[in-house]
């Protein structure tokens, strides 16, 4: 499987010429050619994470692509056919196994509503939190992208939240708010985290890849 960083918080995941897409959102420059999208995964409702610009391209090169979203999203993605997933779902979209995790946004501000967000697991080999935390409790994570950046996070719980879930391999994600020396020393930390568990640190720029 081969998991491919764009800008902020897309993803992109690669197997066997199908594609799951993750988080096409605001901050992310059109995707190009894409290969044989068969899911379409939005972990919370923010435009950071979707926009319809981004869905409507993507179902117009893949028409009837299933999109799997908590329930906010489906309110806010009105005139698109999401389904709607909760924390322990699991869905089988051939050759991809994606399993739910969380429920709730991390917290911003008191002022600022939590809604909802799901984290996804892939093939019980890749896990993506959305903008949380929450942990897939007792699943050995080989490859962890893993929030750097944004208005809700301190890089001390980030690096708390790669010490729970001790990925062999972290990259982090959601970086498009950071200048380059905040990304860095972010990315610096994820790293540290990622060590004491003998995992480590892969710095993915837009466009980069890995496998598993």
């Amino acid at each position: 499987m081969r998991v491919t960083k764009f800008e902020h918080a897309t993803l992109t995941l690669v197997d066997t010429g199908s594609t799951v897409v993750i988080d096409p959102g605001s901050f992310t420059a059109p995707l190009g050619e894409l290969e044989g999208v068969v899911a379409i995964v939005i972990t919370h409702e923010h435009p950071d994470h979707w926009t319809p610009d981004h869905l409507d391209r993507i179902l117009q090169a893949f028409p009837g692509t299933p999109i799997f979203a908590p329930d906010g999203v489906s309110k806010a993605a009105e005139g698109y056919d999401v389904t709607i997933v909760h924390p322990g779902d699991v869905v089988d979209v051939e050759p991809f196994r994606l399993e739910f995790f969380g429920g709730r946004h991390a917290v911003i501000h008191e002022s600022i509503p939590v809604v909802d967000n799901v984290g996804v697991l892939v093939n019980d080999e890749f896990y993506y939190p959305g903008d949380s935390y929450a942990v897939p409790k007792g699943r050995p994570v080989k490859l962890l992208a893993s929030p750097v950046g944004a208005p809700w996070l301190k890089i001390g719980e980030a690096m708390d939240f790669v010490l729970a879930v001790a990925p062999r391999r972290v990259f982090g994600t959601h970086d498009m708010t950071l200048s380059v020396a905040g990304r860095d020393m972010g990315r610096a930390r994820l790293g540290w985290a990622a060590e004491q568990n003998g995992g480590e640190l892969l710095a993915l720029n837009p466009g980069d890849s890995t496998d598993i």
